[in-house]
């Protein structure tokens, strides 16, 4: 059996890395507690568990109606996102803010916590634990013959040489660099919209969502330009993101005041 290069190990790896030096670096220098870190982890599991529900239920319909390949596809999973990661998102920070003395102080770590669960643990962590088992399994033999073949069959690029990897992997990893700054992005806002109850940040948050309605498209074009695509429009967020809440950072996140009504005359 041909084990897997190793140097399929590097973007999950560099992933993890990243993202826990991010989750310290804000905790230390900048502001996140372990509470926003659960607060962001229950908003973002449960979100991804909505999606495994509706997307078991539903998939196979939309497969067979309009394709792998089509806009109504892209909606679908683009929707998805919007209403559960970004939705649940806000709803939590909102309970948060109510009950447990969040403000929007927060935001930067709400921000990157959820980047944190999407990119260090899911896609990142269970990534390479994945890889590593399969590389130790085919290097001592223990992974059946049928499985191996399974394998090559489904997954023929983990079996590609080193040469053919490199530049694949480079661009895995500019992805969870550009899913960080998207979920940044949406994280921050949801905390300000429920504590400051500006409705304009959750109303730019939810359409950030939409970028998963290009998943479906990334093969119909070469790999780099997708990734570069996908960079442009979360580094896009990011600046609409910092730029519109300029204001609110520059008053130190007071809430408006509403003005006392005057006392009638006697």
């Amino acid at each position: 059996m041909q084990d897997i290069d190793p140097v399929l190990f590097l973007a999950p790896l560099a992933t993890v890395v990243f993202s826990v030096i991010l989750v310290v670096w804000w905790h230390y220098k900048r502001r996140l507690t372990a509470t926003i870190l659960v607060v962001a982890a229950l908003a973002y599991f449960a979100a991804i568990g909505l999606k495994v529900v509706v997307q078991e239920a539903t998939y196979g319909w939309i497969q067979s109606t309009f394709g792998t390949v089509s806009v109504p596809a892209g909606l679908y999973f683009g929707l998805q996102t919007s209403f559960f990661e970004v939705g649940l998102a806000y709803l939590v920070a909102r309970f948060a803010v109510s009950h447990w003395n969040i403000d929007a102080r927060d935001g930067e770590g709400y921000g990157v916590s959820l980047a944190f669960w999407e990119n260090g643990i899911l896609t990142g962590a269970l990534s390479l634990f994945s890889l590593a088992l399969t590389y130790v399994f085919i290097a001592d033999g223990l992974l059946p013959q049928s499985t191996y073949q399974t394998l090559v069959t489904s997954q023929p690029s983990v079996f590609y040489p080193r040469a053919q990897l490199l530049f694949p992997t480079a661009l895995s990893i500019l992805e969870r660099f550009s899913s960080f700054l998207i979920h940044f992005s949406w994280g921050y806002l949801c905390v300000l919209a429920a504590y400051l109850h500006k409705r304009n940040y959750l109303f730019l948050a939810l359409p950030m969502g939409l970028v998963d309605a290009l998943v479906p498209f990334a093969g119909e074009v070469p790999l780099w330009v997708f990734e570069l695509g996908l960079f442009l429009i979360a580094l896009g967020a990011f600046a609409v993101t910092w730029r519109v809440t300029e204001r609110d950072r520059r008053r130190g996140y007071a809430k408006e005041l509403t003005p006392a009504i005057p006392a009638t005359p006697a």
